[in-house]
Protein backbone atom coordinates (compact mmCIF):
# COMPACT_ATOMS: atom_id res chain seq x y z
CA UNK A 1 0.00 0.00 0.00
CA UNK A 2 1.58 3.07 -0.87
CA UNK A 3 1.69 6.55 0.78
CA UNK A 4 -1.31 8.03 -0.71
CA UNK A 5 -3.51 4.94 -0.05
CA UNK A 6 -2.03 4.59 3.56
CA UNK A 7 -3.12 8.45 4.30
CA UNK A 8 -6.73 7.90 2.79
CA UNK A 9 -7.26 4.66 5.35
CA UNK A 10 -5.59 7.15 8.09
CA UNK A 11 -8.43 9.37 7.03
CA UNK A 12 -11.41 7.34 6.62
CA UNK A 13 -10.37 5.80 10.13
CA UNK A 14 -11.70 9.06 11.52
CA UNK A 15 -15.02 9.61 13.40
CA UNK A 16 -17.68 11.92 12.66
CA UNK A 17 -17.98 15.51 13.99
CA UNK A 18 -20.98 13.62 15.65
CA UNK A 19 -19.49 11.62 17.75
CA UNK A 20 -17.80 14.19 20.02
CA UNK A 21 -19.35 17.22 21.77
CA UNK A 22 -20.21 19.86 21.28
CA UNK A 23 -21.33 19.21 17.53
CA UNK A 24 -21.36 22.55 16.15
CA UNK A 25 -18.57 24.58 14.42
CA UNK A 26 -17.90 27.98 13.56
CA UNK A 27 -14.75 28.55 11.29
CA UNK A 28 -14.04 24.81 9.98
CA UNK A 29 -13.64 24.64 6.66
CA UNK A 30 -14.54 21.11 4.84
CA UNK A 31 -15.56 17.74 6.17
CA UNK A 32 -15.54 17.69 10.26
CA UNK A 33 -14.14 14.40 11.40
CA UNK A 34 -11.62 14.18 14.65
CA UNK A 35 -9.50 11.22 15.71
CA UNK A 36 -10.11 11.91 19.14
CA UNK A 37 -11.96 13.65 22.16
CA UNK A 38 -8.64 15.47 22.07
CA UNK A 39 -8.21 16.73 18.87
CA UNK A 40 -11.97 18.07 19.24
CA UNK A 41 -11.26 20.16 22.27
CA UNK A 42 -8.78 21.82 20.33
CA UNK A 43 -11.24 22.43 17.34
CA UNK A 44 -13.18 23.97 20.76
CA UNK A 45 -10.74 26.40 20.92
CA UNK A 46 -9.78 27.14 17.73
CA UNK A 47 -13.48 28.37 17.34
CA UNK A 48 -12.51 30.99 20.29
CA UNK A 49 -9.59 32.49 19.16
CA UNK A 50 -10.17 35.65 17.24
CA UNK A 51 -6.12 35.59 15.40
CA UNK A 52 -7.82 32.39 13.74
CA UNK A 53 -9.78 33.14 10.56
CA UNK A 54 -10.81 29.00 9.38
CA UNK A 55 -9.20 25.45 10.08
CA UNK A 56 -9.51 22.30 8.26
CA UNK A 57 -10.03 18.75 9.66
CA UNK A 58 -7.00 16.13 8.70
CA UNK A 59 -5.56 18.49 5.55
CA UNK A 60 -2.92 16.73 3.41
CA UNK A 61 -0.69 13.56 4.19
CA UNK A 62 3.05 14.05 4.90
CA UNK A 63 5.30 11.44 4.53
CA UNK A 64 7.51 10.27 7.34
CA UNK A 65 10.12 8.42 6.45
CA UNK A 66 8.17 6.20 4.36
CA UNK A 67 4.95 6.77 7.06
CA UNK A 68 2.35 8.63 6.48
CA UNK A 69 1.34 11.13 8.85
CA UNK A 70 -1.83 12.96 8.29
CA UNK A 71 -1.84 16.17 10.67
CA UNK A 72 -5.12 17.01 13.01
CA UNK A 73 -5.53 20.19 11.67
CA UNK A 74 -4.37 22.97 9.39
CA UNK A 75 -5.33 26.57 10.94
CA UNK A 76 -4.99 29.63 8.92
CA UNK A 77 -4.67 33.44 10.64
CA UNK A 78 -5.14 37.01 10.19
CA UNK A 79 -1.99 37.79 8.33
CA UNK A 80 -2.68 35.09 5.87
CA UNK A 81 -0.37 31.98 7.28
CA UNK A 82 -1.16 28.79 8.16
CA UNK A 83 0.14 26.44 10.30
CA UNK A 84 -0.59 22.58 10.97
CA UNK A 85 -1.53 21.44 14.32
CA UNK A 86 -1.72 17.92 16.22
CA UNK A 87 -3.62 17.55 19.44
CA UNK A 88 -1.61 16.78 22.67
CA UNK A 89 -2.27 13.38 23.05
CA UNK A 90 0.29 13.24 19.74
CA UNK A 91 2.67 15.39 21.77
CA UNK A 92 4.39 12.28 23.01
CA UNK A 93 4.86 10.53 19.54
CA UNK A 94 8.24 9.51 18.65
CA UNK A 95 7.60 10.94 15.00
CA UNK A 96 6.80 14.34 16.59
CA UNK A 97 10.38 15.50 15.20
CA UNK A 98 9.86 13.50 11.70
CA UNK A 99 6.32 15.12 10.67
CA UNK A 100 8.26 18.82 11.84
CA UNK A 101 10.95 18.21 9.57
CA UNK A 102 8.11 16.43 6.55
CA UNK A 103 6.23 19.74 7.32
CA UNK A 104 9.28 22.17 7.16
CA UNK A 105 10.68 20.23 3.93
CA UNK A 106 6.91 21.27 2.43
CA UNK A 107 7.47 25.06 3.16
CA UNK A 108 4.87 24.98 5.69
CA UNK A 109 4.92 24.98 10.11
CA UNK A 110 4.44 22.50 12.21
CA UNK A 111 3.03 22.61 15.88
CA UNK A 112 2.44 19.55 18.40
CA UNK A 113 0.15 21.26 20.84
CA UNK A 114 1.23 20.37 24.88
CA UNK A 115 -1.47 19.51 27.00
CA UNK A 116 -1.61 22.58 29.26
CA UNK A 117 -2.21 24.49 26.05
CA UNK A 118 -5.64 23.28 25.87
CA UNK A 119 -6.46 21.85 29.15
CA UNK A 120 -5.23 24.88 31.44
CA UNK A 121 -7.41 27.22 32.82
CA UNK A 122 -10.88 27.89 31.94
CA UNK A 123 -11.10 28.57 27.86
CA UNK A 124 -11.71 25.12 26.92
CA UNK A 125 -14.35 24.70 29.48
CA UNK A 126 -16.28 28.22 28.35
CA UNK A 127 -16.12 26.74 24.58
CA UNK A 128 -17.77 24.30 24.94
CA UNK A 129 -20.47 26.09 26.61
CA UNK A 130 -20.43 28.35 23.58
CA UNK A 131 -20.27 25.94 20.87
CA UNK A 132 -23.76 24.33 22.62
CA UNK A 133 -25.10 26.97 21.10
CA UNK A 134 -23.01 26.88 17.72
CA UNK A 135 -25.60 26.41 15.35
CA UNK A 136 -27.65 29.26 16.85
CA UNK A 137 -28.83 32.63 14.65
CA UNK A 138 -29.39 35.38 16.61
CA UNK A 139 -32.22 37.58 14.91
CA UNK A 140 -31.08 41.14 13.71
CA UNK A 141 -33.47 42.47 15.74
CA UNK A 142 -32.12 41.54 19.35
CA UNK A 143 -28.97 41.81 17.90
CA UNK A 144 -29.46 45.82 17.09
CA UNK A 145 -31.01 46.30 20.60
CA UNK A 146 -27.90 44.60 22.36
CA UNK A 147 -24.81 46.30 20.46
CA UNK A 148 -27.13 49.79 21.12
CA UNK A 149 -27.14 49.33 24.55
CA UNK A 150 -23.35 48.22 24.40
CA UNK A 151 -23.02 51.07 22.29
CA UNK A 152 -24.14 53.14 24.72
CA UNK A 153 -22.87 51.69 28.25
CA UNK A 154 -19.55 50.46 26.89
CA UNK A 155 -20.00 47.19 28.33
CA UNK A 156 -22.34 45.70 30.74
CA UNK A 157 -22.92 42.67 32.68
CA UNK A 158 -23.76 39.02 31.17
CA UNK A 159 -27.11 39.03 33.10
CA UNK A 160 -28.08 42.68 31.95
CA UNK A 161 -27.66 42.46 28.58
CA UNK A 162 -30.35 39.18 28.25
CA UNK A 163 -32.63 41.42 28.47
CA UNK A 164 -32.09 42.51 24.72
CA UNK A 165 -33.90 39.44 23.71
CA UNK A 166 -37.03 39.69 22.59
CA UNK A 167 -37.68 37.37 19.47
CA UNK A 168 -35.06 34.26 20.63
CA UNK A 169 -33.81 32.48 23.52
CA UNK A 170 -31.33 34.88 25.57
CA UNK A 171 -28.38 32.70 26.16
CA UNK A 172 -28.27 31.13 23.12
CA UNK A 173 -28.37 34.78 21.41
CA UNK A 174 -25.37 36.02 23.35
CA UNK A 175 -23.78 32.92 22.29
CA UNK A 176 -24.39 33.18 18.77
CA UNK A 177 -23.21 37.04 18.69
CA UNK A 178 -19.80 35.85 20.76
CA UNK A 179 -18.90 33.14 18.71
CA UNK A 180 -19.62 35.15 15.41
CA UNK A 181 -17.71 38.00 16.77
CA UNK A 182 -19.86 40.63 17.62
CA UNK A 183 -19.32 40.40 21.25
CA UNK A 184 -16.97 39.56 23.57
CA UNK A 185 -16.21 38.42 27.04
CA UNK A 186 -13.23 36.91 28.96
CA UNK A 187 -12.96 33.50 28.44
CA UNK A 188 -9.82 32.59 30.69
CA UNK A 189 -10.76 34.56 33.82
CA UNK A 190 -13.09 32.41 35.13
CA UNK A 191 -16.04 30.28 33.62
CA UNK A 192 -19.26 32.64 32.22
CA UNK A 193 -21.29 33.91 34.86
CA UNK A 194 -23.89 36.48 35.54
CA UNK A 195 -21.19 39.16 36.30
CA UNK A 196 -19.00 38.80 33.08
CA UNK A 197 -18.54 41.38 31.49
CA UNK A 198 -19.49 41.83 27.79
CA UNK A 199 -17.96 44.30 25.39
CA UNK A 200 -18.88 44.89 21.77
CA UNK A 201 -16.29 43.98 19.22
CA UNK A 202 -15.34 46.97 16.88
CA UNK A 203 -15.94 46.45 13.32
Amino acid sequence: MGIAQRAMTLRASRKLASTFYPSAAIKCIGLRRYRSQSARDVACLLDVNPSITAWKCMPTAFDCAGQPHVPDFEIFNVEGGSTFVDAPDRRGASYAPTVEAAVKANNGRYHPLANEEVYSGYRLRNAKDLLRYGDHITPLGDRLRLLAGLDEHGSLPFSECLAAFQETRAVAGMASLILHGFIEVDLDEAPIGPETLVRRIPR
